[in-house]
């Protein structure tokens, strides 16, 4: 049986504070902490329903609405903010929904990114909400905190392009990419990408309604993940014409 000192620990790791002072993360589900365990991440501590720990339990450690019989407290990892940009890499400016950098995170993993560069006051990426979204690409992709704007700038002088979705930027289909070089910077959900950041980038890209020439109004933005989702495919693509 766990104490209430025990349970109220596992739930300060919902909180950034307490993720911070502890250094630890919450995963949950057979799946996701499955593949914690066969990670090189450290895991202190696994509770499973039936093991040590009773259905009632679970469901007050839980951080999902319908708990699943599993959870794991592992080691955050160290990840240097001034990390070298290498590959094609995202920077995210700033996007604040859990779940959009969750989502962004499990994009990258599939799309072959390693090293996604998040501003301050972009979602933490290892609070529960984000860890689930990621369905364990969190596990994989290198998510580093710091500064935009000096990373960028660093990278700009190495004589990496820098990337970014405007509205009033280049349709993206007809531009040419490089599909494994380059950072790709994707702003805020309401406010887009920074000023400071925005200086940084030596190509705006524009991902256009369709069909083109419309003049009927469509929707006025597209989804932070969305327009991820698009941009990296687009990059990718180039790289599998034969």
């Amino acid at each position: 049986m766990l104490t209430k000192s025990e349970i109220k620990r596992i739930r300060s790791l919902g909180d950034k504070t307490g993720r911070e002072n502890e250094n630890r993360f919450v995963a949950e589900g057979e799946k996701l902490v499955g593949e914690l365990l066969d990670s090189d991440f450290t895991v202190h501590e696994v509770y499973r329903v039936g093991e040590n720990v009773s259905a009632a339990e679970m469901g007050r450690l839980s951080f999902l609405r319908t708990p699943t019989p599993v959870l794991a407290v592992a080691e955050i990892p160290a990840r240097p903010a001034g990390a070298n940009v290498e590959g094609l890499c995202l920077a995210l400016d700033d996007v604040q929904d859990p779940g959009n950098v969750g989502t962004i995170i499990r994009l990258a993993d599939w799309f072959g990114v390693r090293e996604v560069f998040c501003s301050p006051a972009t979602a933490d990426c290892w609070s529960p909400k984000v860890v689930q979204a990621t369905m364990g690409a969190i596990l994989r992709v290198r998510v580093h905190y710091g500064p935009l704007e000096p990373l960028l700038k660093r990278a700009a002088e190495s004589g990496v392009p820098i990337y970014g979705t405007f509205l009033q930027g280049e349709n993206i289909y007809s531009l040419d990419l490089a599909p494994d070089r380059g950072v790709v910077v994707m702003g805020n959900e309401g406010r887009g990408i920074s000023t400071a950041v925005a200086g940084r980038v030596s190509h705006k890209l524009h991902i256009p309604p369709y069909p083109f020439e419309a003049s009927d109004p469509t929707s006025e933005s597209l989804n932070v993940a969305m327009a991820t989702a698009i941009v990296l495919s687009e990059f990718r693509r180039r790289g599998c014409r034969s």
